[in-house]
């Protein structure tokens, strides 16, 4: 019999099993290592508004939970992976008691929503400890952009840990009118590793410099799904990718692709694709309309560089006798009579756009990776303008109602996907390129050794929040500051 590791007892700190260490871990142990593929498509419990309001709990607790179709020594809000999905609309107010059963501090952050980042709001400097509740109420303001968003933890130095191991929900704003589709589904994509009893284990330094990329690709917590569909069906679905540092480009044969809007900004019409990348943390709202056969959602092959004299994360370009298409992330099965022709998708409204307005601070931020002093052997330090993370300290201070220009500048071999908290980012210019259109989000490509130009309106709200790489792992070693916003 193994015994059980440190990682082991804390992933199961909060279970109240009775018995000894020693019988939790004889018990891990006897876990079959059988993965579950190509099971119906299950889709997240849902709690919706009424009356304006959406109050809920969720507790964050250690497995064993359902992970691949067998039981895994994972953590889950409210016993599943991933979360309950909640539906709100705009000018509604979501109350959230979050309950800590692990056997370490968590928080939430919810990912893309325009709320306060003050008191009990977007406030990622709140920390719950374990056996402890907090209660957080976020106010989503009137004109608040429909589309799709997330919670996940973001205690510092322990976001990658909590959300590759299965901590993270869908979020959904309505639409005022609601758009035709003959079914809508959730897909939170993830990825994780589980050894042979079930079982999380630790990254090594390399991976957490690298950005870790789990062996299972999941969708809804599955491992390749089936999703049933009729011929010409149109579906609306709305995608996360709740992966730590995997960039997801995705693609779906022989359907029709439109594209309503990324994060949480809206196109006035949607936008024909035949691929979707997603950056750790963006979300896609997205039209299918099925076609005649099955087919298959595939994820491909996304070089984003590499830390000199490290491998590349993730699997490598399709060599010879390899599979050019990529790798199989949910099958598509077509069956029944042929759908309704779907009729034309109403325009959204014109997204605001910055380019013509005023400008009041420049600003130049610099993602850097390198050697620091009095570092282990091996290790690097990630900084923002030469900083590492500090939540005492205030990198950047803004004047509220202001619209500022930053400059992006990545000077290192790997992508960094920047997100900013609470303010969505216009994206200006992408390595020199000027970008034609309204195009917002809140989580932006930094190309390596490239820069992007963005603009944001600090409208609504006042307080302290925080920007980042979204390579979590990036995050928690550093690359993360501190925005004031007065």
């Amino acid at each position: 019999m193994q015994p059980i590791s440190r990682r082991q007892a804390l992933l199961l700190g909060g279970l109240g099993v009775a018995g000894t260490a020693a019988g939790t871990a004889g018990l891990l142990w006897t876990l079959s290592p059988q993965l579950a593929t190509g099971d119906g498509l299950i889709q997240p419990e849902e709690h919706r508004s009424t009356g304006g309001l959406l109050d809920v709990r969720l507790e964050a607790a250690p497995g064993p939970l359902l992970l691949a179709g067998r039981q895994a020594s994972a953590l889950g809000y409210n016993g599943g992976i991933p979360g309950p999905t909640l539906r709100v609309r705009a000018g509604d107010v979501l109350k959230v008691r979050l309950v800590n059963s692990l056997a370490e501090a968590t928080n939430l952050h919810v990912h893309g929503l325009h709320v306060s980042p003050e008191g009990n709001g977007d406030n990622i400097f709140v920390e719950v400890n374990p056996g402890s509740s907090f209660d957080y109420e976020y106010r989503l303001p009137a004109d608040h952009p429909p589309g799709v968003y997330w919670y996940h933890p973001h205690r510092h130095g322990t976001v990658a840990d909590q959300i590759f191991g299965g901590l993270f929900g869908a979020i959904v704003v309505e639409d005022p009118q609601p758009l035709a589709a003959s079914a809508e589904r959730v897909l939170v994509v993830s990825d994780t590793t589980m050894d042979a009893a079930g079982n999380i284990p630790a990254v090594s330094a390399m991976e957490r410099m690298t950005g870790r990329e789990g062996q299972l690709v999941l969708v809804n917590g599955q491992l390749t799904p089936q999703l049933t569909a009729r011929p010409g069906q149109r579906e609306r679905w709305r995608i996360i990718n709740a992966c730590v540092a995997r960039y997801l480009r995705l693609r779906l044969d022989g359907a029709r692709l439109q594209l309503l809007g990324m994060d949480s900004g809206r196109f006035p019409l949607p936008e024909s694709v035949e691929e979707l990348l997603l950056l750790p943390g963006n979300r896609a709202d997205l039209l299918v309309t099925t076609g005649t056969s099955d087919s298959a959602v595939r994820y491909l092959y996304q070089d984003r560089g590499s830390m000199t004299g490290m491998p590349a994360p993730g699997f490598g370009p399709p060599g010879p006798g390899g599979e050019p298409e990529g790798a199989v992330l949910a099958t598509l099965r077509i069956a029944g009579e042929p759908d309704e022709a779907p009729g034309a998708v109403p325009a959204e409204y014109s997204p605001p756009d910055l380019r013509s307005s005023a400008v009041a601070v420049h600003r130049r931020f610099i993602l850097a990776a390198g050697m620091g002093m009095g570092m282990g052997p091996g290790m690097m330090r990630f900084t923002i303008n030469g900083r590492e993370f500090n939540g005492a300290r205030t990198d950047t201070t803004v004047a509220a109602g202001s619209i500022e220009e930053w400059t992006l500048t990545n000077t290192g071999p790997m992508d960094h996907p920047f997100h900013l908290h609470v303010w969505p980012m216009q994206i200006i210019e992408q390595n020199g390129q000027a970008v034609r259109a309204a195009v917002w989000q809140d989580v932006v490509n930094v190309p390596a050794d490239g820069q992007v130009i963005v603009r944001v309106a600090f409208t609504d709200f006042r307080g302290r929040s925080a920007y980042h790489c979204h390579i979590l792992d990036h995050e928690d070693l550093g690359m993360m500051g501190v925005l004031e916003v007065a």
